[in-house]
């Protein structure tokens, strides 16, 4: 299956919520995982438990007529929080709602020079449900961390969250 435009990254390394969890497991002190979604989607939508949260995107109140969504601003604080926390070989794997914003953060981190920046690709949340005829239709629950029978949490770890000054 072709990966969507919006999922690709210059770098070409991508993993699913599974295997980034069965990679992260397999290596834990080797393995990073960095959720670029709002500090609003960690908290109160679920992250994985051992997910570093700097927001890449800020979510803003101006609204997209044409997508129906508010539209997010860059992070002023997210370069400078990535230097902070990563080496440029660390091997990272990064996830948002479903795989596009993390597209962008890894695209950003490459040309800061890191090179081992993995999208996960299906995200959190995973993609929407496209059959009308399911109970689902509409809905985040095609694959995605959250989905996929790995481990999430709501609760917060104080050491894992980044809170952008705004």
């Amino acid at each position: 299956m072709e990966l969507p435009k919006e999922k690709q990254t210059t770098l070409g390394l991508y993993v699913t919520s599974k295997e980034a969890y069965n990679l992260w497991k397999s290596a834990p002190e080797k393995v990073k995982v960095l959720d670029v979604r709002t500090f609003d989607e960690y908290i109160y939508v679920g992250h994985a438990p051992m997910a570093l949260n700097i927001p890449g995107f800020l979510q803003t109140t101006v609204w997209d007529e044409e997508k129906k969504y508010f539209t997010y601003k860059m992070n002023p604080d997210f370069v400078n929080q990535i230097k902070e926390v990563f080496q440029p070989d660390d091997i990272i794997l990064v996830t948002c709602r479903s795989g596009g914003r993390s597209a962008l953060a890894a695209n950003l981190m490459a040309k800061l020079g890191y090179t081992n920046v993995y999208n996960i690709t299906d995200g959190f949340e995973g993609d929407v449900e496209t059959n009308p005829e399911s109970k689902d239709f509409g809905k985040r629950v095609l694959n995605g961390w959250k989905n996929v029978d790995v481990p999430w949490t709501y609760d917060i770890d104080l050491e894992l969250v980044k809170i952008p000054a705004e």
